[in-house]
């Protein structure tokens, strides 16, 4: 199954792509944003066309691992795009993937114009390859016995 994953910004949601074995994830595509109904639209379209399973939205927790303003509306756009995609949609705890993208792009020397373009795509990207790796590793654990 095709794994979407959405880093949701009030300007731009970033998107990224599963391969079908859920190993490997790819950037897709920036979305901009001008209100949430018609965000949902475009990325449950983009859902579509992919053929994803299921949705996987970045909740960015505080440090402190409470939800702030910007976790809520987080988890309102999911709700959103829950009813809007008719797939399933996951919360997942995305800390501070905006500023690793940003210091990976910095690192490869991207120009600053470059990467207002396709931080978001790459934030998105480390949020669904986190997810992937985490699902897989929750899969192989194996519980002792009582």
């Amino acid at each position: 199954m095709r794994i979407l994953a959405v880093d949701y910004g009030l300007a731009r949601i970033g998107l990224a792509l599963s391969d079908e074995t859920e190993f490997l994830a790819q950037g897709l595509t920036v979305v901009k944003r001008s209100s949430d109904k018609l965000a949902c639209s475009d990325v449950a379209r983009i859902a579509r066309e992919h053929d994803a399973g299921l949705i996987v939205v970045g909740l960015p927790k505080l440090l402190s691992g409470e939800l702030g303003e910007r976790a809520k509306q987080c988890r309102r756009f999911a709700q959103l795009l829950e009813t809007e995609s008719r797939l399933p949609v996951e919360l997942f705890d995305e800390r501070l993937t905006t500023v690793q993208a940003e210091r990976m792009l910095i690192g490869a020397d991207v120009s600053r114009k470059k990467r207002r373009q396709v931080v978001d795509a790459v934030a998105a990207t480390l949020l669904l390859q986190t997810y992937l790796d985490a699902r897989r590793n929750r899969r192989h654990t194996v519980f002792p016995e009582d």
